[in-house]
C-alpha cells in the first residue's frame, strides 16, 4: 500500500466506527503490513512531517487495528507495534493542548486538548492480551488514533477555529480561515 490508499476528510468512512476483530489470523497481519507500507510511503513524501500512526479505517478498512511507531524520534526507525481491539481503559492528569496533524487531514494542524497520560488495553497480533501506560506524546497518539476507530477526527476536537492552522511548504504554520475549516460531523456516541 502506499499514501495514496490512505483516505483523507470528507470521506464518510473516517466518520463510522470501527468493528472489534474477533479472530486474528494471516488477513490481519497483511492488513498490518499494508498500514505500515501506507503510512511509510506517506511519511517519504513529506519533509516536515512524521507518520507516527495509522488506523485500518485511515486505509478503508474498517477494523480496530491501530499500527503505532517504535521511535517517535528516529525517521530511520521503521519498526512498529499492533494494537488490536485497542482501548482506554484509564485517563490521568489534567488535559493539555498541543498541535495535532492527521495523515487524513491534509496539511492541516490544529490545537487538541489531550491527557498527558493514559493506560491501554489492546491484543497484539499473538492475540495475547496488551496493557501499557502511556505518557506524553504516545499518549496523545493513542487517543488519536483509538478516535478513529470510534469515527472522530482531531479537527472534531479543535474547539476555536483560530487554533486551525495550514503547514506551509516551507514547514512553518499559518493560521487559516474559518471558511477553510473542515466540516465536523462525528457519530453520536
Amino acid at each position: 500500500m502506499t499514501a495514496k490508499d490512505i483516505i483523507t476528510i470528507p470521506n464518510p468512512l473516517l466518520r463510522q466506527k470501527s468493528q472489534r476483530i474477533g479472530h486474528i489470523d494471516a488477513s490481519i497481519e497483511e492488513l498490518a503490513r499494508q498500514m505500515m507500507s501506507a503510512t511509510l510511503d506517506w511519511e517519504a513524501q513529506r519533509e516536515h512531517e512524521f507518520g507516527a500512526a495509522l488506523a485500518a479505517v485511515q486505509i478503508g478498512q474498517m477494523y480496530r487495528v491501530v499500527v503505532v511507531r517504535h521511535d517517535f524520534d528516529d525517521k530511520a526507525n521503521k519498526e512498529f507495534g499492533v494494537f488490536i481491539n485497542p482501548e482506554i481503559v484509564k485517563y490521568e492528569g489534567q488535559p493539555a493542548e498541543e498541535l495535532e496533524g492527521c495523515l487524513s487531514v491534509k496539511d492541516l494542524y490544529g490545537a487538541v486538548k489531550r491527557y498527558p497520560k493514559v493506560k491501554v488495553k489492546a491484543l497484539n497480533l499473538d492475540g495475547r492480551p496488551v496493557r501499557l501506560t502511556a505518557t506524553g506524546f504516545l499518549a496523545r497518539v493513542f487517543q488519536h488514533e483509538i478516535d478513529h476507530t470510534n469515527g472522530i477526527v482531531f479537527v472534531d476536537r479543535v474547539d476555536d477555529p483560530r487554533k486551525l492552522y495550514r503547514l506551509e511548504a516551507n514547514g512553518e504554520f499559518s493560521p487559516i480561515a474559518i471558511s477553510e475549516r473542515p466540516a465536523t460531523n462525528p457519530p453520536a456516541e
